[in-house]
């Protein structure tokens, strides 16, 4: 709940779904026992992003698109990961379980720690962060950020490179978000 449904980055909350009514039983007790209850503002929060979900989820995925489209044909851009991208190795599987995809894509930049880290310094309208799902667009570095405490070797083989950089897009103009990434490329 607290990424796309909420889509506003201001609230920390999540949902449990099941249609077992003796598992449903089990996490009323619990949740009951524990008090882990929302507050009412935490559910007007994420009542008031679901009310925009889908529009906004049409403006991630058409900026998400162009964004990685943008990506894979710079030439300081080494590999794009987006489903939406014919290039994706599983862009014909995308294609037949969904109807569009998100704004979150991962590329990996041309060079190391040095110039990815150059990279993302240098934006404007991108706020460096390790979160997603919100309207506003986010970029970091999972080697140095989420995936930090992640022992080196198992990074690597699990593809995650001081190249790897993960951006997370959000509603702004894509004009203007490419202008910045653009403009980022420009200086290393």
């Amino acid at each position: 709940m607290s990424k796309y449904i909420n889509g506003h980055s201001d609230v920390i909350m999540g949902a449990i779904m099941t249609n077992r009514s003796d598992l449903a039983e089990q996490l009323r007790f619990f949740q009951n026992a524990l008090g882990d209850v929302p507050s009412p503002f935490d559910c007007f929060l994420v009542n008031r992003g679901v009310k925009t979900l889908g529009v906004r989820m049409e403006c991630h995925q058409k900026n998400g698109l162009e964004i990685a489209k943008y990506l894979e044909s710079h030439p300081k851009v080494v590999k794009v990961y987006h489903p939406g991208l014919v290039s994706h190795p599983q862009h014909e599987l995308h294609k037949k379980q969904c109807s569009g995809s998100s704004g979150m894509i991962s590329f990996e930049i041309k060079g190391g720690k040095k110039e990815a880290s150059e990279f993302v310094a240098n934006l404007k309208i991108f706020t460096l962060a390790e979160s997603l799902g919100g309207i506003e667009s986010l970029i970091e570095i999972p080697s140095l950020m989420t995936h930090t405490s992640v022992p080196e070797e198992q990074r690597k083989h699990l593809g995650i490179s001081d190249s790897l950089v993960r951006v997370s897009v959000g509603i702004e103009s894509v004009k203007d978000l490419i202008a910045d990434l653009d403009q980022s490329f420009s200086k290393i």
